[in-house]
């Protein structure tokens, strides 16, 4: 499952250190086969939110942050801030992403864009419940979709339906920043499914890779198509309260 609610599986963490260092093409090339200057897209989940906080699924509905989650958004400013020549902030136009996103664009000095392709999953009827909750009001609905990417909530999206537009979403980038370094601000879904795209895994990995709020992953998208991914799930930023 891919929600405010998740529950996770083994989430895979990189030890506490500084900031991700600016790739070096050459030494990329040379241990992945990739040829040319990558397109570096560094994917920061959005803060806590209240929805969060009860574990409730938050797709399109637009809480905003809350005071925990406004120091989460502070801190990975802090964290990107680190990073030299960012070419872009991408933000979901969802509310808990603008606001961390802007906090982001405020610490580095670049433009904020918003992207709609970058907005969560439309949960539907599932909106503002708990696991419990959707799994009591459509049992049989609820297994389905927990089996399939095919399958959707009540008046929702289904997660192939976000894949296709995040892979969308993804190509543009890459053609638009070649080389570049892009800070892409979304939710817990989209951010899985470009990893998922960089990894060329299966629907699996939607449900067993944890993403913690305000988390920072990192991937490379190489001009010939190949991809390498850098950093997954790193909060060796957050506050500490």
């Amino acid at each position: 499952m891919s929600s405010e609610n998740e529950t996770a599986i083994g989430p895979e963490r990189v030890p506490d250190g500084p900031a991700p260092a600016t790739p070096d093409p050459a030494a990329s090339s040379a241990w992945t086969g990739q040829v040319g200057a990558p397109t570096r897209i560094l994917l920061l989940r959005h803060g806590q939110t209240e929805l969060s906080v009860g574990r409730r699924y938050s797709g399109h509905g637009d809480p905003e942050l809350t005071a925990l989650g406004h120091r989460q958004a502070a801190a990975a400013a802090m964290r990107l801030g680190e990073v030299k020549d960012i070419t872009a902030i991408l933000s979901s136009p969802l509310r808990r992403a603008r606001q961390t996103a802007a906090a982001v664009a405020e610490t580095t000095g670049t433009p904020l864009v918003v992207r709609e392709r970058l907005i969560e999953t439309d949960f539907g009827a599932w909106e503002g419940l708990t696991f419990s909750e959707a799994r009591e009001r459509d049992p049989e609905l609820h297994a389905a979709w927990l089996g399939s990417e095919d399958a959707a909530p009540p008046g929702g999206e289904s997660f192939a339906a976000v894949g296709r537009r995040v892979e969308a979403e993804r190509a543009d980038i890459v053609a638009s920043h070649p080389g570049g370094t892009v800070v892409l601000v979304s939710h817990v879904t989209p951010i899985k499914m470009v990893l998922r795209q960089a990894l060329v895994g299966g629907p699996e990995m939607l449900y067993r890779l944890h993403l913690d709020l305000a988390s920072l992953s990192e991937v490379n998208f190489y001009p010939d198509g190949g991809a390498s991914v850098r950093l997954v799930n790193d909060t060796s930023y957050h506050p500490s309260d």
